[in-house]
């Protein structure tokens, strides 16, 4: 806390620096305690490691007094003993350092979804391989797998990739039961589809990582996929990697379609 008082200036928060004998170099004590509305004392005894365990309403808004990036409001709640709560809502825009990483994977087919499943990004070869209607920013998955809007095609991951879904949905609708758009979502599939209400109940849960599956592509055939998940943790999103095995049918198909979609 010291340390990014000390890198902050008056003029970068809106306070007016008076006089010119400033002793402290960023901001005083009393100009952080007050953005964060709280005492000074309080304050003074949280920063020399002398006050009681502070509540996240506090830890909130010393994060914001401060200006701490994501990363730094992380590791404050933990240096606390706390957990950093998510925002109010879900992120639905990308990074984009995490866009620009798509456009360099050439021959890898890869999409960020965010904590609903919304496709917030893609590259060419993902939108090959996945549905020309990917492209158009309003792709949701959730409703693919379980309302068939939009292209979906056929895959041996079908019925795991259901709960998969309804995992990170259970998931979301606990960090963000504020989201309206999320709440709609969830409405919309309780009531378009059975099966997610039968997978809801069972309350699935799973971790992202590696899976193998067979897609049965309309224009090219069938294709052994490899399906790999990246994670954003500051935007709880998921950035999916689809490759082939090298010098495989699929590895060549992937090739020709990369080629074609630039």
């Amino acid at each position: 806390m010291r340390d990014r008082r000390a890198a902050l200036r008056p003029h970068e928060i809106g306070l007016t620096a008076t006089g010119t004998d400033r002793r402290t170099p960023g901001l005083r004590r009393e100009e952080v305690a007050e953005l964060a509305h709280m005492s000074v004392d309080y304050y003074t005894r949280l920063e020399q490691a002398r006050g009681p365990r502070p509540s996240t309403r506090i830890l909130d808004a010393l994060s914001q007094a401060l200006r701490l990036t994501p990363a730094e409001r992380s590791h404050l709640f933990r240096l606390a003993g706390s957990s950093a709560p998510p925002g109010i809502s879900a992120v639905r825009r990308v990074r984009p350092h995490v866009a620009r990483m798509l456009e360099r994977l050439p021959e890898t087919g890869a999409i960020v979804t965010d904590a609903a499943y919304g496709v917030v990004a893609w590259n060419p070869l993902a939108q090959a391989l996945l549905g020309g209607d990917l492209g158009g920013g309003r792709t949701n998955l959730a409703r693919r797998r379980f309302l068939g809007q939009g292209r979906m095609y056929e895959s041996s991951s079908a019925e795991e990739f259901g709960h998969i879904v309804v995992a990170r949905l259970r998931r979301a609708a606990d960090r963000y039961p504020h989201d309206p758009q999320l709440t709609a979502l969830l409405a919309e599939l309780h009531t378009g589809s059975e099966e997610f209400r039968q997978i809801w109940q069972t309350r699935p849960v799973h971790a992202p990582g590696h899976r193998t599956k067979i897609l049965d592509h309309p224009e090219t055939g069938t294709l052994r996929l490899n399906c790999d998940v990246l994670l954003v943790p500051e935007d709880d999103q998921e950035v999916v990697l689809i490759t082939a095995d090298p010098g495989s049918p699929a590895a060549r198909t992937l090739h020709r379609l990369a080629r074609q979609a630039t």
